[in-house]
């Protein structure tokens, strides 16, 4: 039996970092306002490169499996040395493989996160072998011995698994925790409802929990009363260098992350905190205040070095557990600290 069988993708992570890349500012093409600009025609010096594994199926899992789960991956790659490379890495992280899809006629995903360096980054993506997954190539039958799904982002082919894999987890009594992409955040909202009815922690960033609720990202309590009459189980919503708000439809529990932290690479910080915060919830059976602090500083170890996977904590790691504010919502949604 596994403690935990994470779905989504896996890939190559390639980071480019160069002083060349001009930073556009003010900019009405770019939706940020801000772009990167090249030399048309140049070749550009680039100061570092750095290659790594990444991808929310994978990203998961890696934390899952140094906190003590026995934990399993089911995605896919392609006939390639990425493929290779990505399953050499989770089997050297003690993570079963078996369920691994390889698919030959797509490479396996890449993604190139350029930045000029001290700045943010972009980053290139190509859906590959991820993409082209359907039902019939997941073993459901060798996944009923779970306790946990953990489903990360899907997207492409892969993203028409979703209710199937949430009712099978339902069906077979397995709890399941999901970080939906945009994608599924986009399928009509009666499916979603019906879905997340089902779900038992629902991890979305402050950006998602707007869209899917429609309501101004700034307004939490609006936000968390929408999300709380969808999805009856737990809400997470991370909010960057602000920390996180979690709801249990009773309680409101907040903190924030050391000001102090480290910041080299924000790749895989999402990842990094739903999986820390799980892997505690799932500890100590459902401490949300556990949860929250072991979820920040996995965040804030993998962020302190470039890669997706690297820094994150392992289960005899020793970090620092911050403060958790807690406050009771009673009628309106009003919110009193205890």
């Amino acid at each position: 039996m596994y403690d935990i069988v994470t779905f989504g993708s896996a890939a190559q992570d390639i980071h480019v970092k160069s002083k060349a890349f001009k930073i556009l500012k003010d900019e009405k093409d770019f939706s940020t306002g801000e772009g990167i600009c090249l030399t048309l025609g140049s070749k550009i010096e680039v100061e570092d490169i750095t290659f790594s594994t990444g991808g929310g199926g994978t990203n998961t899992a890696a934390t899952f499996a140094k906190q003590g789960l026995k934990t399993a991956f089911c995605g896919a790659i392609g006939a390639d040395s990425a493929g290779l490379e990505i399953v050499r890495e989770l089997k050297h992280l003690v993570i079963d493989t078996k369920f691994v899809i390889k698919k030959k006629e797509k490479h396996t995903n890449q993604s190139i996160i350029i930045s000029n360096i001290g700045e943010d980054r972009t980053i290139l993506v190509y859906r590959g072998a991820s993409d082209v997954v359907t039902s019939e190539d997941i073993p459901w039958k060798k996944l009923k011995k779970t306790k946990w799904f953990y489903i990360a982002p899907l997207a492409g082919s892969l993203c028409d698994t979703f209710e199937e894999t949430v009712n099978f987890a339902k069906e077979n009594g397995i709890k399941v925790a999901v970080n939906p992409s945009i994608q599924q955040l986009s399928l009509p909202i009666e499916k979603l409802k019906n879905i997340f009815a089902k779900v038992d922690i629902l991890f979305l960033n402050q950006e998602e929990a707007a869209f899917l609720t429609k309501v101004n990202f700034a307004d939490e309590k609006e936000i968390f009363k929408k999300i709380d009459e969808i999805c009856p189980g737990i809400a997470v919503m991370t909010r960057g260098a602000y920390g996180v708000v979690v709801s249990d439809g009773k309680y409101l529990y907040s903190a924030t992350p050391s000001q102090n932290q480290k910041v080299v690479d924000t790749t895989g910080a999402g990842d990094s905190f739903s999986a820390g915060f799980l892997s505690d919830y799932i500890k100590y059976e459902g401490d949300i205040e556990k949860a929250i602090q072991l979820g920040l500083a996995n965040s804030e170890a993998n962020i302190a070095q470039v890669g997706a996977k690297t820094g994150i904590l392992n289960k005899d790691s020793e970090f620092v557990r911050i403060p958790v504010t807690k406050q009771e919502c009673g009628e309106n949604n009003l919110c009193i600290e205890k």
